[in-house]
């Protein structure tokens, strides 16, 4: 039976220093990956300096890089996108920093918005557009570091509405 009391009985873990992990200096798990992605947006002035738009193609710039992951900065214009596409082996973490972004897979079309973040495993197949009519800034964190961005001739969801406008 679980209860308030199975706290009392295990007592306080932050009183034994010796059951404590030590903090990773780098991320290990995906809500690691996840959590890196949170503190980086949350201090702008790792990243706001460095943003360009460019009207003619997606900008990016590595930010960051660890024991086999990579942190990407990028910037959209409206009317942007990637395509359909997959990274290969790596698992990301997608995350909006400023505007708002788009991201269709063939289930279902989902608005993020700043502060929100997608997740996603090796082989995920989706598309990410800025329909906005703001720019928009994301950061994209790999695990495995990006090797491949494999590009589908497969449509998403909202994706033939979106043309047709």
């Amino acid at each position: 039976m679980n209860s308030d009391s199975d706290l009392q009985i295990a007592g306080d873990i932050l009183e034994v220093p010796h059951l404590l992990q030590p903090a990773r200096e780098h991320p290990f798990t995906v809500a690691e990956f996840a959590g890196l992605a949170r503190s980086i947006a949350a201090d702008r002035a790792q990243w706001a300096h460095l943003v360009r738009y460019d009207a003619t193609s997606r900008w990016y710039h590595r930010l960051r890089t660890g024991p086999g992951y990579e942190v990407w900065l990028l910037s959209w214009v409206p009317g942007q996108g990637s395509g359909v596409h997959d990274h290969g082996p790596s698992s990301g973490v997608l995350t909006v920093l400023e505007g708002e972004l788009t991201e269709r897979t063939r289930q279902a079309s989902h608005v993020v918005r700043p502060g929100a973040q997608r997740v996603f495993a090796p082989g995920y197949v989706h598309e990410v557009v800025n329909a906005a009519m703001e720019p928009a800034v994301s950061l994209h964190v790999y695990y495995p570091g990006l090797t491949e961005m494999r590009m589908h001739a497969a449509q998403c969801a909202g994706a033939a509405a979106a043309a047709s406008v």
